[in-house]
């Protein structure tokens, strides 16, 4: 059973202006390395249409009531290079994108890239992906947005072929390949971890049980114990352990005048952790000076594992 821990989305993305420095980020990650976090994520756009407001159309893959964080002349680093430059800054802490748009690759070059990441952090590498909500991207990538879930699990069944097939081989009516040879491979020789992000529906959850060793709760689904006993219905229901899946969460943070109150943050995590959460995603004030900060997250994990064991 894997042990529950604390992990911290990273800011790889500015408003409109671009900023002096990234250091701070690479700061960020570096702290939470040390404290003993246990991993950072980052997310991904590759292009933006304007229409921002499409973010909050379940329809459309967003989530009802949110916001894009920035507009759409906001500065996004590119995810895999970001971990790239993470993974040798960094010693232990996982290292993920929550989420990827891996559709918007090429599934071959994404194997490829992905693979060469793992091996070069010494197998830290996450990958959370989603379908994403913005028709625009997909369209500067010449995609078709409605076929986007498609598009996403062929994606996943490429790379999972090439990950764990010595000489693979592939058909789809997307693309066909014989006798292929591609190394170096990820350190696990069933492949990077896939961490699939959704609500608890049909198609979200028949990936999950395809391709997903967690579970990234998206939309309503986020937070809500009662999802979590759902999806392991749902998953179970093609024929896949739900047990097996991992599962993200939100660390419940408790707010005063004061500012945080970290003890009483910590009265809900039993519960989450008896629901099924293992990845606890901590939305939390961390200071901007690099000593602070790892003086900061080490109280937070020094908690957090007294009442996780």
């Amino acid at each position: 059973m894997t042990k529950p821990y604390l992990s911290l989305q990273l800011w790889n993305f500015a408003e409109t202006e671009t900023p002096e420095s990234w250091q701070s980020m690479i700061n960020l990650a570096c702290a939470a390395d040390h404290a003993g976090i246990g991993k950072v994520v980052v997310s991904d756009h590759v292009a933006f249409g304007e229409r921002m407001d499409a973010y909050a159309d379940p329809r459309l893959g967003g989530t009802k009531g949110g916001h894009q964080p920035t507009g759409p002349d906001g500065h996004w680093l590119e995810p895999l290079t970001v971990l790239a430059v993470l993974a040798g800054r960094t010693e232990s802490i996982r290292l993920g994108t929550n989420i990827l748009l891996a559709a918007l690759r090429r599934p071959t070059v994404l194997a490829k890239s992905l693979a060469t990441l793992d091996v070069l952090s010494d197998g830290r590498i996450d990958v959370g992906v989603g379908v994403g909500w913005q028709r625009e991207e997909y369209e500067a990538c010449g995609l078709d947005f409605d076929n986007r879930g498609r598009l996403l699990d062929h994606t996943l069944e490429v790379c999972l072929t090439l990950w764990t097939q010595q000489l693979a081989s592939y058909r789809s009516a997307e693309l066909s390949f014989d006798r292929i040879h591609q190394a170096p491979k990820p350190a696990d020789p069933a492949g990077l971890p896939i961490w699939v992000s959704g609500t608890v529906n049909p198609a979200s959850m028949r990936r999950l049980a395809r391709f997903g060793s967690g579970w990234i709760p998206w939309g309503p689904a986020i937070g809500n114990p009662a999802a979590i006993t759902a999806m392991r219905e749902a998953v179970a229901a093609h024929g896949r352990d739900p047990y097996e899946i991992l599962v993200q969460g939100v660390l419940p943070t408790k707010r005063t005048d004061a500012g945080i109150n970290l003890a009483a943050t910590m009265n809900d995590v039993g519960t989450l952790v008896d629901a099924g959460v293992v990845d606890f995603r901590a939305y939390l004030p961390v200071p901007t000076d690099p000593t602070e900060a790892e003086d900061y997250l080490t109280d937070l994990v020094t908690q957090f594992e007294a009442v996780t064991g």
